[in-house]
């Protein structure tokens, strides 16, 4: 097995978190069809994701089909931007990076809140190479998103080891060569540290030396 010497992270549910979850964000706009309201946005959104049109317009026209009269700008900053970035996984970030591993962002985002994340919260400064979908034309668990993940960190697939919340991520990130295993917020970041080390990856943290929003 190849040593690894790169870590390709997931955001939502390893990086970064939403308080209280999606549905609860949803709720002061829709009440009880928050949920039903979400899958149907989040399936609408897809094609998105891989960077094939225009989600806010969908959103306003979708929000308007429900009957909520709150611009879409509004909704959208409101619960779509209510990322807390997780001081406990950035500090693994950056202990990786002080041990010379190269650090990674692998993300499905359309473009509008991935534009967010890359500018507003920082993470472009954050990470070696970041990766999201809508600018590589690939949504996980597509292998495609993971070949051109490599591609883009110029690195051998066996040399990349990719961390997500989600388990068909995983597999797909198998299918295309790299080492991968599944984490998420709520296991604690012990858990995560032990499962780098199983790949080999020191993930001690000593003194972080950035932080998200610096």
């Amino acid at each position: 097995m190849s040593a690894i010497r790169h870590v390709l992270f997931d955001a939502d549910g390893v990086l970064q978190d939403i308080p209280g979850g999606w549905y609860a964000a949803m709720v002061p706009y829709l009440g009880g069809r928050a949920r039903e309201f979400l899958h149907r946005t989040w399936k609408d959104e897809l094609p998105m994701l891989a960077g094939q049109g225009d989600y806010l317009p969908l959103l306003a026209a979708t929000l308007a089909e429900y009957e909520v009269e709150t611009p879409v700008e509004v909704v959208y900053q409101d619960v779509w931007h209510r990322i807390v970035p997780v001081e406990e996984s950035f500090a693994i970030v950056e202990a990786l990076r002080q041990k010379g591993y190269g650090v990674h962002l692998g993300t499905n985002q359309e473009k509008y809140r991935g534009g967010h994340m890359r500018t507003a919260l920082g993470y472009d400064e954050l990470f070696d190479v970041s990766c999201y979908s809508y600018d590589l034309g690939a949504a996980k668990p597509d292998p495609a998103f993971f070949v051109e993940a490599a591609r883009r960190i110029a690195a051998d697939p066996t040399d990349i080891l990719f961390i997500d919340d989600n388990a068909a991520n995983v597999a797909g990130a198998v299918s295309a060569g790299f080492a991968a295993g599944q984490w998420e917020l709520s296991q604690g970041h012990d858990a995560l540290v032990a499962l780098l080390a199983r790949y080999g990856v020191d993930a001690q943290v000593g003194p972080v030396g950035r932080s998200v929003g610096e």
